[in-house]
């Protein structure tokens, strides 16, 4: 019972990030109006992608020290989990940038650097799937997804405020802070966060739990055979 309190508080979180989310007033601000509310779901997508890109960068690092499959496992299921949660982030930034800059993609570098970054885990994959050796894949990806990971963090986070650019924060841009001075995002937001990332956890799991069995039931056809 211990194991799933998690999971429920994952549920009590997303249930009250999309009720308040929806429900809840928020800043009028100027051009943003009511489209601030994807603030809960856009960024929070990509803060949850990087806490689970984490999580897989050292279970790759314990990996190359164990040579365990199992530390393989995952980090390559948290690794799917967090492009999923980046691919919904890219599409939801997308729909927010339709109706606050009038287009669904622009020339903004955070948006190309989310794009490159994105590209580089999508690389991840097929270079993990054109491996047949399991033991070579494995490895292979592990440094790959460190030195990724390394690639990741500055391309979204450093790069783009060294140069103009459209989102909060970023090119002389003030953030959400200078706006929102009573805090009525952060109520929502910060409980969004938590209740994505436990939900890419959740996900996470289960995928490593499944890919476990089926190596299990593969290990058991090969000794039936032989």
């Amino acid at each position: 019972m211990k194991a799933k309190w998690w999971k429920v508080l994952a549920i009590i979180l997303l249930a009250y990030t999309l009720t308040a989310g929806l429900l809840l007033d928020v800043p009028r601000l100027p051009i943003l109006n009511e489209t601030i509310r994807a603030l809960y779901f856009h960024v929070a997508m990509w803060f949850t992608m990087i806490l689970l890109l984490l999580v897989a960068v050292v279970y790759s690092i314990r990996y190359l020290r164990s040579n365990d499959l199992k530390d393989d496992d995952v980090a390559i299921e948290f690794t799917n989990a967090a492009i999923l949660f980046g691919s919904i982030g890219i599409l939801t930034g997308m729909l927010w940038a339709r109706f606050t800059w009038g287009a669904f993609w622009v020339n903004d570098p955070k948006l190309n650097a989310a794009a490159i970054g994105m590209l580089m885990y999508f690389a991840y994959l097929v270079l993990r799937n054109s491996l047949v050796d399991v033991s070579q894949r494995a490895r292979i990806g592990a440094v790959y997804n460190i030195f990724a990971f390394s690639a990741f963090l500055p391309l979204i986070f450093v790069l783009p405020r060294l140069t103009d650019s459209l989102h909060p924060g970023n090119g002389g841009n003030p953030g959400f802070n200078a706006y929102d001075l009573d805090s009525q995002l952060r109520m929502v937001f910060y409980p969004a966060i938590i209740g994505w990332t436990l939900l890419g956890a959740w996900i996470g799991t289960l995928r490593v739990r499944l890919r476990r069995a089926e190596r299990k039931i593969e290990e058991k056809l090969i000794n039936q055979v032989s």
